[in-house]
């Protein structure tokens, strides 16, 4: 694969990562009515047998799929910056595949225990919520819930655009608020999480739009370094 191609690529992974958050947003947010704490196990067992489908490439979508963009777009990335004096792009690089990682495994997780849970709630309901509950422990430690690797990965490279000038200089800063965004999530706070999704919406759609555009100029520029 040319690097020219590669950028290209990586920006349309960065460009369709904006569109997944965006239904992810909107079908989690106002499409599904998800059953309140007081309901019952049966009614949630019952919300989840209903939407098993749905669910399921939710799922899939928005963390497996998402994760096998994003391993596109660090590798991308990574070859932009690689050839600058910093240890900044390989630091970078190590916390976007930890991401990625992250990201792909909550998702095999919540599709695996979701199929579990529907089965075993046919006989067991209560059970079934219970073992629910651990799932969405399990993914939202990995990286539903929080955003701390993903938001220190956009941290770095925005720190290594402002010193290398690999990208427009208000993108490098709009990453600066999307990683500590990110790693505010620590706290939990759905404001931090929500500015974080919000702005890398629009960080993954300005990153991806300036690298298909400037594929072919960093293709001449690679190949005389």
């Amino acid at each position: 694969m040319t690097p020219k191609t590669l950028q290209k690529i990586g920006g349309l992974s960065a460009i369709f990562e904006a569109l997944i958050y965006i239904v992810a947003f909107i079908i989690y947010g106002g499409v599904l009515v998800y059953p309140s704490e007081n309901d019952t196990a049966i009614e949630k067992l019952e919300f989840l047998s209903e939407n098993l489908l749905v669910l399921s490439v939710l799922n899939f979508v928005s963390l497996v799929l998402f994760g096998i963009l994003l391993a596109i777009l660090v590798l991308s990335i990574y070859q932009r910056l690689k050839k600058q004096d910093s240890i900044l792009p390989k630091l970078a690089t190590i916390f976007g595949i930890i991401w990625v990682s992250l990201v792909i495994a909550s998702g095999m997780i919540a599709n695996i225990g979701l199929h579990a849970v529907t089965e075993i709630g046919v006989n067991d309901p209560e059970k079934a919520m219970v073992i629910w509950s651990s799932v969405n422990i399990i993914t939202e430690g990995l990286g539903g819930g929080n955003e701390i690797v993903g938001g220190i990965w956009v941290l770095i490279l925005s720190f290594a655009g402002l010193k290398t000038q690999c990208f427009p200089k208000t993108l490098n800063y709009l990453g600066l608020l999307v990683g500590l965004a990110g790693v505010l999530t620590i706290y939990p706070l759905d404001l931090f999480t929500e500015i974080f999704g919000l702005s890398q919406i629009i960080w993954f759609l300005w990153i991806g739009i300036f690298m298909i555009r400037t594929a072919s100029t960093f293709t001449k520029t690679h190949n005389m370094s």
